[in-house]
Parts: C-alpha cells; structure tokens; sequence
C-alpha cells in the first residue's frame, strides 16, 4: 500500500497493484484497472517513485533493494 493525499488533504492508502495509468491534467490523476480514478497532490514523479519503493518492500519483479549490513 502506499500513502497519497487527496486534494482535500485527506490521506488514504492505496494498493499500488491495481494502479493502471498515473497522468497530470495538472493535478494528477491515478487511474486504476477497475477504472476508478482518484486525484492526488503528489506529483507523478512522487507517485512513481511511491510505487517503486512499495514494489522493492514486497519483492516484486526482483525489484528488491540489496540488503547492506
């Protein structure tokens, strides 16, 4: 799950497998694949990189940062 605010700065989770499409129109809007939309403050880039840190935790494809210790 990742965190995003809405443009009435509520925060909500949303499961980042179900995200479809990420565009700005400007404010940016997440599109998932059942098609419900939702608009966010983050930028694209913020949301892309929410997924791809989301993806590395839960190890989907191999995307897992390499353990330093």
């Amino acid at each position: 799950m990742i965190t995003l605010t809405k443009l009435n700065d509520k925060q909500f989770s949303l499961n980042a497998l179900f995200i479809e499409q990420v565009e700005s129109f400007p404010d940016t809007t997440i599109t998932l694949t059942n098609g419900k939309k939702f608009v966010v403050k983050e930028t694209e880039t913020e949301v892309q990189l929410k997924v791809i840190e989301f993806y590395q935790k839960i190890n989907v494809l191999g995307l897992r940062k390499s353990l330093e210790g």
